[in-house]
């Protein structure tokens, strides 16, 4: 290796690199790891640390363990030192261990098993990311096959009423950490969620995204002391964001924010934010509870109501209200979710504080809004209102190209035919719009949209 590493160093690196390029993965880091400094920083390229194969083909084509000492050589020294840049492994079962419990792996996302024993497999897996199609797939999770897991995190595309549900009264005593998000509404929380959950009676960590369709009653600080805290006595971290929704049925008393802030009181280790509104155009009521700081990634169905805060991590926002939203309410939108990426807006009522472009004096108290980081807006359900607050550069000044989910119709209305100055500036921020192919695209059209495509479609 000396005597090679001489005539390879009078080579460039790009010619170096393309030598290596010709080799398998594992082959460069065994052969290159360690000689000089100058070989490691060309071997720790992610093109030769994406994806390992820690298999040898035999000569029928199945995979082999690889030899001993050089599997020794790379759980000890060069897994170790490559395992943050590892995407893909490869592995054959009888090393399986040794690969994966040599190190950490941080970013690996996928991993290919030869040669798989099942108890092997069941025995190594403490910690498991899934997402699954239905809570069916869940419970078969669950049925006692790993044994082993600790820690399960399951995003779930959606709880249905009319799945088939396994009956496993099967305790988990060695689950220790367990997340459920689910964004679709569920009516079978009392029935499916609660009777997992209390399969985990060695539970320590707890996080829930829900959202929940009940007849009578709202889910509250009450509920979740009776049905979660009460029976899982060694949870020391609960982390919830649930939604549940509730049908007016003319019910005598209906229970207010204040009422369900007081059912906290006994959480003495989380501030817990509540919103309670009702909505008598759709007959419904919804409460929103949630462990703050707010962790999601979403943020749905935010009215008049919306109790402030600052919320870093979400990045798509959708508004829902049976009164007007103010332009102040948009600010105080902006201010609260800085790095706000899709906003939706769901209002038919008309804003009641009108604003006159032309008058200075009347709009000297007005603060421009602005979404740094805002790519796009549906607003195929607001009044042209909402339209106006996006487009009227005296409202919002948009600084990045945006994607206006509206109707032709509506950009019609509020541009005054596309002549009206005090939308252009931000109509020519659009990235595209889509109109039907019997309207005319004329060169004032153009004009109004200088840098926005125009798509024409068949309606």
């Amino acid at each position: 290796m000396e005597r090679l590493s001489v005539k390879l160093n009078d080579l460039s690196d790009e010619i170096l690199l393309l030598i290596f390029k010709k080799l398998d993965n594992t082959e460069v880091l065994y052969s290159f790891i360690g000689v000089n400094k100058r070989f490691n920083k060309l071997v720790h390229d992610s093109i030769f640390t994406n994806h390992l194969t820690m298999t040898r083909c035999s000569s029928n084509g199945s995979f082999d363990r690889l030899d001993n000492q050089i599997l020794d050589r790379f759980c000890s020294q060069i897994l170790p030192s490559v395992h943050h840049k590892i995407k893909w492994l490869d592995i054959e079962s009888s090393s399986m261990e040794d690969v994966l419990l040599c190190t950490s792996y941080p970013n690996l996302c996928g991993l290919g098993l030869y040669n798989i024993e099942k108890d092997i497999a069941l025995r190594i897996f403490t910690e498991l990311h899934v997402k699954l199609g239905n809570f069916t797939d869940c419970l078969y999770l669950l049925d006692g096959r790993f044994d082993s897991l600790q820690k399960l995190f399951v995003d779930i595309h959606r709880i249905l009423s009319s799945q088939i549900i396994i009956d496993n009264k099967k305790q988990l005593p060695n689950l220790k950490l367990f997340s459920l998000y689910s964004e679709l509404d569920t009516d079978k929380y009392n029935e499916l969620i609660m009777p997992l959950l209390h399969r985990m009676i060695n539970l320590e960590e707890l996080d829930l995204h829900l959202v929940v369709y009940r007849e009578k009653r709202f889910i509250d600080g009450y509920d979740l002391k009776y049905n979660i805290i009460n029976n899982l006595l060694r949870l020391n971290k609960f982390v919830f964001n649930i939604r549940s929704r509730l049908p007016l049925n003319d019910q005598v008393y209906l229970s207010s924010n204040e009422d369900c802030q007081l059912s906290f009181n006994d959480f003495k280790n989380n501030k817990i934010i509540s919103c309670i509104d009702y909505f008598p155009d759709r007959k419904e009521g919804q409460c929103h509870i949630y462990s703050y700081p707010y962790q999601a990634k979403y943020y749905e169905y935010i009215t008049n109501n919306f109790p402030d805060g600052l919320f870093k991590y979400v990045r798509e926002v959708s508004l829902y209200d049976e009164h007007p939203f103010e332009h102040e309410f948009f600010v105080k939108i902006a201010k609260s979710f800085p790095f706000m990426e899709q906003l939706t807006v769901n209002n038919e009522k008309p804003q009641k504080n009108k604003f006159d472009e032309q008058s200075k004096d009347d709009n000297r108290h007005l603060s421009v809004i602005q979404y740094p980081y805002l790519s796009v807006v549906d607003l195929f359900h607001a009044h042209d209102d909402y339209v106006e607050q996006f487009l009227l550069d005296i409202k919002t000044c948009l600084t990045t190209k945006l994607d206006l989910q509206v109707y032709f119709s509506t950009l019609d209305r509020v541009t005054n035919n596309f002549t009206r100055d005090a939308t252009r500036i931000n109509c020519g921020k659009l990235l595209d719009i889509h109109v039907p192919r019997k309207i005319l695209i004329s060169n004032q059209l153009k004009d109004y949209f200088s840098d926005t495509k125009i798509y024409c479609l068949n309606l």
